[in-house]
């Protein structure tokens, strides 16, 4: 990648692709009265226009089978359009400007409809956006009533509303797609987490056989969970190209994408707890509400992950947790990096601060007292998780002395005398999540040639993790052929035969695994071969992997390497299906120390340190960088990002320019620490990495923002933390009387 070698979709070029542009509604909510395309059909180099009535497919069904099956999502618009996004015609031509100039002169009339985009609003069901179903609740997940006398003999109860705000997942590298039909069938090159799960799914929507469709992924800029499966745009190019006979292309603009790709997040929690005056928690009780978008997709059942994980890493003897989601004029929410497992962390981080408060114990404290200690292990959770490992207290204990905690406090109440302008805040998150929580596997394969190098066959699909490297330093490992010459294959149905692809953040352990399982196999196969070239009985034949020879015990002298064992005349062979043996769970504990101004309400994060345990680390290189990016992801959700629509649905936030990113000036130097507990629950013990840091780091930054203001008398703010909202929070404890004299 850093040659400039890599193939993004761009970089694949059939000379005769035809270019698929989309004209999407300008209107929340409305019903469709006229399309005339005429002129646009006319335009210089068009090659078609399509609507509706043209694509013969059936309407895209929710991928999540509990969603309410009857809020259908046209792949493209009929009657009624439900989002400022969603796409009402196609246009085809030779070029892309050629496309988007004749978007320009498509005739739409839209009759406005009442909107609804928020999401308490939308619970009220006073305004039915699908108006064959009577509501907008798409699903509803956990207990079915709470049981509030759970809290009669709490002696401290504590009780706050907390959003977890919309986000766009912003890949640097949008969608795309491209589809040639012939002979043999489909060939689609997509930008996608699951080769083979778009490969079956476009299967099912053109009726085909499955060994009739090739899907490829090329090397993919980014993806975040936004990318996870199949959507209307890259299944449309599959049917233009079918529809036309030629291939045909699509490639996702920024403004497409921050309006279309979908977002995260997007949820409101009422949380509830309770315990005793010394810290000690006893009851925990949260109403979700979740923004599923106009369509309920895999968004809608993200709370989920919330009645799994919400305790955390505490042992509150009792738990409860309700859900609803509820469809919105806004686009579909799906996945994004943590994928329901933050907003659990963001809301039990915020309610042990805010109970700490309220008993006037420090934060670390209450904490202390309530960690799952490590001779717990393995721990059933009160909502019916089994913790397969952990030392809660200690990663807190490491955070806090590599973060200085105590002279840190000194500073904070230094500056607080001086009555300094800048004053110094202190966030602690102490956290617990979930990898592979749909207990999946997946395919490994190696085969050794003749040549002395192999190939590794995996199921898992990258988007910038690094798995080739990953899967090859394995592979090395344990056969002790040279990591240059390994090569990785994946991402491509057509090579390989099968696999689930990534997302949860299980691609070391599942698909690591079925590579580790796959080159024990070999191992084996090589031996038995390797006993018949030196006339010895296999069991007597140990393989040396610092040389990559195999030899008999004792006598290293006479060895044959992998070059002569492959040279049979039976393939060296092994595939694995690997099937996990249950989720794990990595933990860690972040330190943020922010500084605000009092004056103006910046926040400026000024440290963060980052205590992460993803088990055993294949890639340790990899694991860095999975952190670096995790933790700056989660620093922007807590004090930058927020997408944001103005009553009637209009985006108001859809471009780079009013939706900040931070850059690397914007970010402190992260200081982490890398720590190793094993699981016993894959053949290598790790855990997962991909999304941890950022389900830890974003509440230690809401916390230490919170904790800056807490001499004002602020208990709360909801995130993102930005200038204007943390001056309102002040200006409003100056006009409470609380600020100092």
């Amino acid at each position: 990648m850093l040659r400039g070698e890599s193939d993004y979709m761009a970089d694949i070029a059939p000379v005769d692709a035809v270019h698929v542009t989309y004209l999407r509604s300008f209107l929340a909510h409305a019903r469709i009265r006229s399309i005339d395309t005429t002129a646009a059909a006319n335009a210089p180099g068009i090659v078609s226009v399509f609507t509706a009535e043209d694509v013969d497919l059936h309407p895209f069904p929710s991928p999540i089978p509990l969603n309410d099956q009857t809020m259908l999502r046209p792949w493209v618009a009929s009657d009624r359009v439900r989002y400022v996004g969603e796409i009402v015609a196609i246009i085809v031509s030779s070029s892309p400007a050629q496309g988007a100039d004749a978007a320009e002169l498509i005739e739409l009339d839209l009759e406005p409809l009442e909107c609804v985009v928020d999401a308490e609003e939308a619970a009220a069901d006073r305004l039915v956006i699908h108006e064959t179903t009577g509501t907008n609740t798409a699903l509803q997940l956990g207990a079915e009533a709470l049981d509030h006398d759970l809290f009669t003999g709490c002696e401290v109860v504590v009780s706050q509303r907390l959003v977890n705000n919309r986000v766009a997942p912003c890949p640097i590298e949008g969608r795309g797609a491209l589809a040639v039909w012939d002979e043999n069938g489909l060939t689609q090159w997509s930008t996608t987490q699951s080769a083979h799960a778009v490969r079956d799914g476009l299967a099912r929507i053109f009726d085909v056989q499955v060994d009739e469709v090739r899907v490829v992924v090329p090397d993919v800029g980014g993806s975040f969970g936004a990318k996870r499966g199949l959507s209307p745009p890259e299944v449309l190019v599959a049917w233009v190209a079918k529809r036309l006979g030629r291939p045909a292309r699509w490639h996702e603009h920024r403004s497409e994408g921050m309006a279309d790709l979908g977002h995260g997040r997007g949820q409101i929690q009422y949380a509830t707890l309770g315990g005793r005056w010394d810290g000690t928690l006893e009851v925990l009780q949260v109403e979700i509400l979740q923004d599923a978008g106009a369509y309920p997709d895999v968004g809608s059942l993200l709370p989920r992950m919330l009645t799994v994980m919400g305790a955390g890493p505490y042992a509150v003897p009792a738990v409860e947790i309700s859900t609803r989601s509820v469809v919105t004029n806004t686009v579909p929410l799906l996945a994004y990096r943590g994928a329901g497992r933050p907003e659990a962390t963001a809301m039990i981080e915020r309610m042990v601060d805010l109970y700490a408060a309220e008993v006037g114990l420090d934060p670390v404290d209450v904490r202390r007292r309530n960690l799952v200690p490590p001779e717990a292990f393995p721990w059933a959770s009160a909502t019916g998780a089994l913790y397969d490992s952990g030392r809660y207290e200690e990663v807190l204990d490491i955070a806090m002395a590599a973060a200085g905690f105590d002279e840190l406090r000194s500073e904070q109440h230094r500056r607080r005398a001086n009555d300094a302008r800048q004053v110094l805040g202190l966030g602690i998150s102490a956290y617990v999540e979930i990898t592979n929580p749909g207990v999946e596997g997946d395919f490994g394969a190696i085969e050794i040639f003749e040549s002395g190098r192999a190939t590794v066959k995996t199921g898992s699909v990258a988007q910038g993790h690094g798995h080739a490297t990953a899967y090859a330093m394995l592979a090395a490992e344990v056969t002790g052929l040279p990591f240059e010459r390994i090569e990785v294959i994946s991402g491509d149905t057509g090579l390989v035969p099968r696999g689930v692809g990534t997302g949860g953040s299980k691609s070391a352990q599942n698909g690591g695994s079925a590579v580790r399982l796959a080159c024990d196999a070999v191992v084996v196969m090589a031996r038995d071969r390797a006993a018949d070239l030196l006339e010895a009985d296999a069991a007597d034949v140990v393989l040396d992997v610092e040389s990559g020879t195999f030899h008999v015990v004792g006598t290293p002298a006479a060895s044959v390497d992998w070059s002569m064992v492959a040279a049979g005349p039976e393939r060296l062979f092994s595939e694995i299906d690997y099937t996990s043996t249950g989720a794990t769970f990595p933990f860690g504990a972040h330190i943020s120390v922010v500084e605000v101004d009092l004056d103006t309400g910046l926040v400026v994060p000024v440290r963060h340190v980052a205590v992460d345990d993803c088990g055993r680390m294949i890639a340790p290189m990899i694991v860095a960088g999975q952190v670096h990016g995790g933790v700056a992801q989660g620093i922007s959700q807590a004090l930058y990002e927020e997408f944001v629509y103005d009553d009637e649905g209009n985006p108001l936030t859809g471009t780079f320019l009013d939706y900040p990113i931070p850059g690397a000036t914007e970010l402190p130097a992260i200081e982490r620490i890398p720590l190793e507990t094993p699981t016993d629950r894959n053949p290598i013990g790790a855990k997962g990495i991909g999304e941890a840091p950022t389900i830890g780091s974003t509440p230690a930054v809401q916390n230490a923002v919170v904790d800056a203001l807490s001499h004002l008398g602020v208990r709360h703010i909801d995130m993102p933390l930005t200038p204007e909202k943390v001056w309102r929070a002040i200006d409003a404890a100056t006009d409470c009387g609380r600020f100092p004299e």
